[in-house]
């Protein structure tokens, strides 16, 4: 149980790294094609790729796939975030109750998984 408490943070370490990559995706698409900033940017979403790839591959060993990609769904919320840190987009009661209802069915999914294999 511990040791799985550990594999579900790091994923979720990962999955804000592979967010981030977003970001940047949205900082290069300002830019001037094969600008500095322009290259700059890409480069650095590949190494977010990159360390997430490898990273994936390490937890989908550990965790059941099925509960790896239900915990993808956790992006949508880092989205959020950083649409309103970084671009000053608004965050509507919407966004709060979609985020919401996107972590509730990650975590019930994830505990009823779990269950399922305690059995």
């Amino acid at each position: 149980m511990k040791n799985n408490i550990k594999t579900y943070i790091i994923l979720n370490i990962l999955l804000v790294v592979y967010s981030l990559s977003g970001i940047f995706s949205k900082l290069a698409s300002n830019e001037t094609f094969f600008s500095f900033y322009f290259i700059l940017y890409y480069g650095i979403i590949l190494l977010c790729l990159g360390i997430y790839a490898i990273g994936w591959q390490q937890i989908i060993k550990k965790l059941p796939l099925t509960n790896a990609f239900a915990s993808k769904a956790i992006t949508i919320v880092w989205g959020i975030l950083w649409g309103y840190i970084f671009f000053n987009e608004s965050i509507t009661i919407g966004k709060i109750l979609g985020a919401l209802m996107i972590i509730i069915g990650v975590v019930l999914y994830n505990l009823e998984s779990s269950g399922e294999k305690n059995e």
